[in-house]
């Protein structure tokens, strides 16, 4: 997820993707990062069978330098394009 400006990048894993990128979109949790820089908008994911699987692919790419990270978005998404509306 990124914000408005595409500066801010947050990676994360969830069991329920529609109702964690609604409580980001919300600032659900006040006090949070992604409230704090208003990540708000869906530009990329990935779906997995397992949640350790999620959390470990979680982990590679929070490890990965901000380039790679937008040349794996830019792959499926070039246009940085809010994709939520993709989840329903």
């Amino acid at each position: 997820m990124t914000n408005k400006s595409n500066r801010v990048l947050y990676a994360g894993s969830t069991a329920d993707l529609y109702t964690r990128v609604y409580e980001h979109k919300t600032n659900f949790f006040p006090n949070s990062f992604t409230a704090k820089y208003n990540i708000s908008k869906l530009v990329y994911y990935e779906n997995f069978h397992f949640i350790d699987e999620a959390i470990a692919r979680e982990g590679q790419i929070k490890k990965m330098a901000r380039q790679k990270k937008m040349s794996l978005i830019e792959r499926s998404n070039p246009e940085w394009k809010d994709i939520t509306e993709s989840l329903e």
